[in-house]
């Protein structure tokens, strides 16, 4: 997979194939500070700035799936947010974002190590009362390293939304994160710092795929992804800064992880390199090998710029799932070397609070280790127990089974 580096310069495939077809833009994500729920200044501002912005992309022929806004950690506007009432101070904030299509992220919660017995219903009922919020708590930092009360508090809050939402998917909109850095444009990590910003997310692992495609896996690959992520990232970053320029609002960069989606498989990317299904011996080995080319692409990264690995929204990933290719344990090795952790993975409905909580810990405990991006999705799905089949009335979202604890 690695070896000598190429004799001549390489030139991306797409770049004469219609390179548009291959990518498409997952998020722009602005970053808001909030004074209350109530003073909605900010998010106008933040809406306005988004659709001009999807507008510029849109009209340069880009894909634009989603429009996002991140505040500041939750307690910095709303101190008593663990009271009675306080959820319904931020029903306008979700109604705005609803109305205009818009994905809201509420930042953490919990940044600090601490346990908090309410966190549970809160969430729960935060998730039942809106459509378009997402929240997380902060599990591991370089302060504190990991934060084993907060991921108690979050085992809880996984297991009560799990049996509160309709198949377990209000899970969807929570995760536990550790090391993540704000302007991080992907949900539900992301959280603001500072003046106005924004940031950019893409669904590229075909780019990764296509040039794999053109050339093979030999010599040295990591180079020829990162040139090829870099050729499509450079007149993305190109049209940032001059929104950048015209809006006043600072751009924190591009997030360079090849988010997959349910047309564009990282899971099919980590298979053309090894030539095996993915969970075979060598995934971890190319897991390395895409995170070495992440890491080494030149325009301005922000967030987790790493390999992810989410279960229940890579179609291939999901059916080696079915196959029993790989389990939890697999998908924390190979994190050690990749970006994100455990990204939605469904579990058994009756996982206990101590066995959820347990799985932030290791996650967390990764993240100390390597001063590293990862975060912690995770699915316990009602009523049903590994092995059984699931789906979900969710567009990101692919039909899989169960992936048992152990």
């Amino acid at each position: 997979m690695l070896g000598a580096a190429l004799a001549v310069p390489f030139v991306p495939p797409f770049l004469w194939s219609g390179y548009d077809r291959l990518f498409r833009i997952r998020t722009i994500t602005a970053g808001i500070s909030m004074t209350s729920p109530e003073d909605l200044d900010p998010l106008v501002e933040a809406i306005a700035f988004l659709e001009k912005a999807r507008s510029r992309f849109v009209d340069a022929g880009y894909e634009v799936q989603t429009i996002r806004v991140a505040t500041q950690p939750l307690a910095e506007y709303l101190p008593d947010w663990p009271t009675a009432g306080a959820i319904q101070r931020m029903i306008g904030m979700d109604e705005l974002a609803a109305e205009h299509n818009l994905m809201l992220n509420i930042g953490p919660v919990i940044t600090d190590d601490r346990y908090h017995p309410r966190l549970a219903a809160w969430s729960s009922e935060l998730i039942s009362q809106t459509k378009n919020t997402s929240h997380t708590v902060i599990v591991a930092s370089a302060k504190h390293g990991v934060h084993t009360q907060t991921a108690k508090s979050a085992g809880e809050a996984i297991a009560r939304i799990g049996k509160d939402s309709e198949g377990g998917a209000g899970n969807f909109r929570f995760a536990a994160t550790a090391f993540s850095p704000a302007e991080t444009p992907f949900f539900p990590a992301a959280y603001h710092r500072g003046l106005p910003a924004f940031g950019i997310g893409l669904e590229s692992p075909r780019v990764l795929t296509d040039v794999i495609a053109a050339h093979g896996a030999a010599g040295d690959l990591a180079s020829r992804m990162a040139a090829g992520l870099d050729a499509v990232i450079a007149p993305i970053q190109g049209i940032a800064e001059d929104l950048a320029h015209d809006s006043g609002r600072r751009y924190s960069g591009l997030d360079t992880s090849p988010a997959p989606g349910l047309d564009a498989s990282i899971g099919e990317t980590i298979e053309a390199i090894t030539g095996v299904p993915f969970g075979s011996p060598s995934t971890l080995a190319a897991c390395a090998l895409i995170t070495d080319a992440i890491k080494a692409v030149a325009s301005k990264s922000c967030g987790y710029s790493g390999l992810m690995l989410p279960v229940l929204e890579d179609r291939v990933l999901a059916q080696r799932a079915i196959e029993g290719r790989f389990g939890v344990e697999d998908i924390l090795l190979y994190s050690s070397v990749c970006g994100t952790g455990l990204d939605v993975v469904p579990l058994p409905g009756d996982a206990a609070v101590d066995q959820l909580s347990g799985l932030v810990l290791d996650v967390a405990a990764l993240a100390v280790k390597y001063r590293k991006p990862l975060s912690a999705r995770l699915f316990p799905i009602p009523g049903k127990t590994a092995g059984d089949a699931i789906s979900f009335d969710n567009p990101f979202l692919t039909d899989c089974v169960v992936m048992p604890l152990a």
